[in-house]
């Protein structure tokens, strides 16, 4: 199934990667294009979504809300943001249309709301808030798919989504940890974390979205998970980057692992050459 979305992706685009996880049972691929080719490329993925994926059969940690959950359009340069806008409204648009999906705007597109403003309560607690008139989809029928229930689609800056597992925690001592260290609860910036249960893996892991990497600095979110995680009698087991990342997220952790003053991402030999 995931070699099968993949190829559906990168029949219009490059696929740069793919990332699956077993407990969360959810993949993010990652890929790159123009305007329309991104548009073709993500309305074949989601289309092998709604296919192939049912959510009545769907185990996995993560919260989600359809076979296809998060659609986001992230523009390299930030000057792109009305272009990836603009995409993410005509994909919207066609996945409504075309494959008789809902589709929620998020983000650049959505007033700001995210993700996890459409997954609070699943799949029923969405359908029971459409029907109490709260929430409407901006595109497609108004009634989620049986099987592959909706898809979220929006434009935001690039965010990276960073999980720490701690060696010896409880699933309580995971969500304590993410509450700290999540804006929500007077931590990072731009950082929404969960406490999860990993059955498979058995451990317990703090699951973060860096929504904000210059304001937020992974070394030092690290560092206080660290310290949260002492204080509870545990340990940090390891860290998984889900997907990609900017490099001068890692320019900056690699700066303060190696005390270098001022080591940026303008101190990379290959990102200079390219910007030259």
């Amino acid at each position: 199934m995931i070699d099968a979305l993949a190829r559906a992706l990168a029949s219009r685009a490059r696929l740069l990667d793919v990332h699956s996880d077993e407990d969360h049972n959810r993949s993010v691929f990652t890929l790159v294009g123009d305007d329309s080719a991104l548009v073709e490329a993500l309305l074949a993925g989601i289309a092998c979504a709604r296919e192939r994926i049912d959510l009545r059969r769907h185990e996995g940690v993560h919260p989600r809300i359809g076979a296809a959950d998060v659609v986001p359009v992230v523009p390299i340069h930030p000057d792109d943001m009305e272009r990836a806008r603009a995409v993410a409204r005509s994909l919207a648009r066609r996945v409504g249309d075309e494959l008789a999906l809902p589709v929620f705007l998020y983000a650049e597109v959505g007033g700001g709301r995210g993700p996890a403003f459409f997954r609070r309560g699943g799949t029923a607690g969405l359908q029971a808030r459409i029907d109490g008139g709260e929430i409407a989809p901006d595109f497609g029928p108004a009634l989620l798919h049986e099987a592959a229930g909706g898809v979220i689609v929006g434009a935001r800056r690039p965010l990276i989504a960073f999980n720490v597992d701690l060696a010896g925690a409880s699933l309580e001592i995971a969500r304590e940890i993410a509450a700290v260290v999540r804006e929500r609860g007077g931590g990072f910036p731009g950082v929404r974390a969960l406490g999860l249960e990993l059955p498979r893996a058995g451990k317990a892991q703090v699951s973060m979205n860096v929504e904000d990497w210059e304001a937020s600095a992974l070394h030092e979110i690290v560092a206080a998970v660290e310290r949260e995680a002492q204080a509870r009698g545990v340990e940090v087991e390891r860290s998984e980057l889900v997907g990609l990342m900017p490099a001068g997220a890692a320019a900056a952790a690699a700066g303060s692992a190696l005390r270098i003053d001022g080591f940026d991402a303008s101190r990379l030999l290959e990102l200079r050459l390219l910007q030259d």
